[in-house]
């Protein structure tokens, strides 16, 4: 399991009769690489679980939408973002602020045990953290992933101009802030 098309998937999963086993053949496939993806963006492990399982819930419950219009893949990024980025506002609604809930997220950051960091990559975490969450996605998405920006087009549903100027203000921004730590 795992190595099958995404057209082998998708055909499992508009068939009545198959759709369990279509979906146990997309959780094999991409099921790691979105919980790495959804990690980046919300950074603690329990966050990004939450998150995942929510995406898997709702890719379950809305596969009948999937029009292809996108990759399968595009459109699982899409809802794994979207999912991340709700959970990372309903967290600063719940703690008051952007600045109380980077402080939270910095204290979870710092006792969860997957998190090997130096303090150095903490400070630049939360950092990124900190950027509006266009910036934030399209920062990730080219660092981190090194996605193209064609691709991350595809992804977020934005003129590659515009994702050229969010990285262009990340990048600035990031700068900034890390040149005033240090």
């Amino acid at each position: 399991m795992g190595n099958q098309s995404d057209e082998e998937i998708i055909q499992a999963l508009v068939s009545r009769r198959q759709r369990d086993s279509g979906f146990r053949m997309l959780l094999s496939k991409y099921n790691e690489r979105l919980y790495w993806h959804v990690r980046k963006i919300v950074g603690i492990h329990e966050d990004a679980d939450d998150v995942i399982q929510n995406m898997w819930v709702k890719v379950y419950k809305n596969v009948d939408k999937f029009k292809g219009d996108s990759g399968l893949y595009t459109w699982l990024y899409r809802i794994a973002t979207n999912e991340s980025l709700s959970l990372i506002r309903k967290r600063k609604k719940h703690a008051g602020s952007d600045e109380a809930y980077l402080e939270d997220w910095c204290d979870h950051m710092k006792a969860d045990p997957y998190f090997d960091g130096e303090e150095a990559a903490l400070t630049l975490e939360r950092i990124v953290m900190s950027l509006p969450d266009k910036q934030k996605q399209v920062f990730l998405y080219k660092y981190y992933e090194n996605l193209s920006y064609d691709e991350i087009s595809k992804i977020m549903g934005t003129s590659v101009g515009g994702l050229k100027a969010q990285f262009h203000h990340a990048k600035n921004k990031i700068q900034l802030a890390l040149e005033k730590e240090y």
